[in-house]
Order: C-alpha cells, then structure tokens, then sequence
C-alpha cells in the first residue's frame, strides 16, 4: 500500500505540475519527488489526450470535424494552461532574438510575446489543427487515437531529454520555472513503457516509423538546442514538446494516407 500511494503521490505531482487539473491536499511538491516524477509524464499526456479525444468525439457528433478539431485543441490547452505552448513561444523569441547565451537566456524568461514566439505559435496551432483535419477527411475516427498518442509520445520524447543533455540556467533563478533537472534509468524506462503502450494502438510497421521519426527530431533538436544555449532549459522542454507531437501528426497522416 504505501509503495501504491508513493507511485500515485508521484502521478499526481507530475498531474499538477503539467496540468490545471486539481490535485489532492496531501500531495507535497518538493524537487525530489519533481525529478521522480517525470517517469509519469506520459501518462499525463494520455490523460491530456483522452480529454481532448472525449470532447471532440462528442463535438463531433453534431458539428463539422474541422470545428470539433479547434474546441478538443481548446480542451488540452484550457487542461495544461498553455504550458507547453508558452515554453516554445519562449524558445523561438530566446533563439530568434539573442545573440549570446546570456541574452537568449533573458529573452526566455521575460514574460512578454515576442513576434518569433508568435509566429511559433501560430504556425504550431494552424499546423495541428490541419493535419489532424487532414485526418478526420480520411476517417473522423482517426483523430481519437491521433490526440492520444500525440500528446503522450510527444511528453516522452521532451522528458527523454533530461536523460541526456545538461541543464542551463542562469545567475537570476528567481524567476526561473520549477523544473525536473534528473531523470534516472529507472524513470526513463518506466516512460519509454508508457510509450510503447499506447504505441500499440498502431501495426508494427507503423510503431517503427513513427519511433524512427521521432528520433531523427530528437538528434536534430539536442545538436540544434546544444549550440544555442548549451543544453535544456524548462522553456525547450515545451518547445520540443509542441515540435514533436506536431511531428507525431504528422508521421500519422502519411503513415494512414499511404495505405
């Protein structure tokens, strides 16, 4: 009993730090148990997707697709706070603005949107809301799993790189958001689990590819984060996190329209 209320005091950390969602009173936020549970950010990202997936599939029974599609993007951005979304706003004014680490660093930070963060995120929402309407023209039922593995694959994946790559943080942490800054073996791969579960909802063939995606982007996103600021910050966390459930998307557009 008390290694299952462990594990779910871990859930609920990693429920209430990625989402709007409530959590129990008793729940005690404190770095270690932040670091422990990032093994249960891809479950939350099933959670976030099952949301989404529930409310366009009741949307979609009496509107068009394309509106449903908006109101279940709503749905995961109202459930998260647009954490991730602000995370990759930050990112784009951080790289697109400062010229040293220093400065990127700054940009990140300051809360206001930049005209690259907005660009970023225009692009980023036009881009899921077409290609998952691209996927609801060949089946709306396409878009249920679609959401599900998109939002857990893709919390994965920006975890995985606390695995790997060195934290970057400034002297003025006051304004800094909490972060999980460690991942062990054992994190990793109860994550890398919660991935491959809901990869099965794909064939073989299909898991293989969309997996071989996602690493081509990860290769191409720690050379590109390395030699911008060093490392990862909270903020490239997000960013990752949009670029590859956007990716996610569309590995599975040209995976179901090759059939």
């Amino acid at each position: 009993m008390n290694m299952f209320r462990r594990e779910l005091t871990l859930f609920f950390i990693a429920m209430g730090f990625f989402t709007r969602i409530p959590v129990p009173a008793w729940v005690k936020f404190d770095s270690e148990n932040l670091n422990r549970a990032n093994r249960y950010f891809g479950l939350v990202g099933i959670l976030v997707g099952a949301l989404s997936a529930c409310v366009y599939a009741i949307a979609v029974i009496w509107l068009p697709a394309a509106i449903a599609i908006i109101f279940a993007m709503i749905t995961s951005a109202v459930a998260t706070g647009g954490f991730h979304e602000d995370g990759l706003a930050d990112t784009a004014d951080g790289f697109g603005g400062g010229w040293s680490v220093t400065d990127k660093l700054l940009i990140m930070k300051d809360s206001r949107l930049g005209s690259y963060g907005a660009l970023a995120l225009v692009f980023t929402l036009l881009l899921k809301w077409q290609l998952l309407s691209e996927l609801a023209v060949i089946n709306t039922q396409l878009v249920i799993p679609a959401l599900i593995i998109g939002h857990c694959l893709s919390r994965v994946f920006a975890a995985s790189f606390i695995f790997t790559e060195s934290y970057v943080s400034d002297k003025d942490t006051s304004k800094s958001k909490p972060l999980a800054q460690n991942q062990s073996v054992n994190e990793l791969l109860i994550s890398l689990v919660t991935a491959f579960i809901v990869l099965m909802l794909l064939s073989l063939t299909q898991a293989l590819l969309m997996i071989g995606t996602l690493l081509v982007l990860r290769w191409g996103l720690v050379r590109g984060f390395r030699r911008q600021i060093g490392g990862y910050t909270g903020d490239t966390l997000g960013a990752a996190q949009q670029i590859s459930e956007v990716l996610c998307y569309l590995t599975l557009l040209v995976l179901v329209a090759s059939v």
